[in-house]
């Protein structure tokens, strides 16, 4: 299985600088959705240097890299700086994507900065919790996205599944907003983490939604933790197996068990191929 692929590409990691991860009780104040996922000392963090170490241990190629969606400005700002400084750095093996705050006035501007940069796209993209200033996501989110179609670039967007069990980081949102986020892309490449929340079920709908959901694209991310692994023998069937792409959520978990999972899954060996690495290798340019 993990040789079947032309690239194993992984679409979905976090890395932080290595200041955060010493002290992160010292970035809570002012950040409640960073307090919400890593106050507990066992949250998972990573560094570049760790994640290239994993990726040399399981045969991974290259990853997606991003870091996290920061309400203040200079802790945005600093992140993003480590990421695309860490992917320089380290040859061809990282691809850069940047965080934005949605909710702020200055994301579009922002962004446009970002694209001049270097940045090969924007993620991940995230709204933890139920806000009155969605209208103001939403505008921002458009505008990012018309930002980066016309520069030829993706976007990375958190979904999570509306039922079931609670975790840290679980948004109260139903699929109408991912739905809504998929609209407002307008045909930029999207793709939604963790399965698209579900969304990628409605891939069977008849009518608007096949349409709509025609520039988007699903990851793993997670997936050991929220789906038997039927999701990706099923999921291909719905939706088409080169719309899946492997995400591993580094360093929440290995990628060794998604390889597993997949290696039991059912799936033929070519759409195993594409999901772990050859369908995101399309979206971002990598021969």
């Amino acid at each position: 299985m993990e040789n079947c692929a032309t690239v194993v590409l992984d679409v979905h990691t976090h890395i932080f600088p290595p200041g955060i991860i010493r002290e992160r009780e010292k970035f809570f104040e002012g950040e409640p959705e960073f307090r919400l996922l890593y106050e507990s000392p066992k949250a998972k963090m990573a560094t570049a240097e760790m994640l290239i170490d994993s990726m040399d241990r399981n045969g991974v190629d290259k990853s997606v890299v991003f870091g996290f969606p920061w309400r203040m400005p200079d802790h945005l700002k600093f992140h993003n700086e480590y990421v695309i400084r860490s992917a320089a750095g380290l040859s061809d093996r990282l691809i850069p994507l940047a965080c934005l705050d949605l909710f702020a006035e200055e994301c579009a501007d922002y962004a446009a900065s970002l694209i001049r940069d270097g940045f090969r796209g924007f993620g991940e993209l995230a709204v933890y919790g139920a806000s009155e200033e969605l209208g103001c996501v939403m505008s921002n989110f458009r505008e990012v996205a018309r930002l980066s179609g016309a520069s030829g670039l993706a976007i990375l967007a958190h979904a999570n599944e509306p039922v079931g069990h609670v975790y840290p980081g679980k948004a109260p949102f139903g699929l109408d907003f991912y739905y809504s986020l998929a609209s407002a892309a307008g045909g930029t490449p999207l793709i939604l983490a963790h399965w698209g929340g579900g969304l990628l079920f409605f891939e069977l709908l008849k009518k608007e939604a096949p349409e709509l959901l025609a520039n988007v694209r699903y990851d793993t991310a997670a997936s050991p933790y929220l789906y038997r692994k039927d999701v990706y023998r099923i999921g291909a069937q719905i939706a088409g197996p080169d719309k899946i792409l492997f995400g591993s959520d580094f360093p929440l978990i290995s990628p060794a068990r998604y390889f597993e999972e997949i290696r039991d899954s059912g799936l033929p060996d070519s759409e195993a191929a594409g999901i772990l690495g050859n369908n995101a290798a399309r979206i971002f340019g990598v021969s």
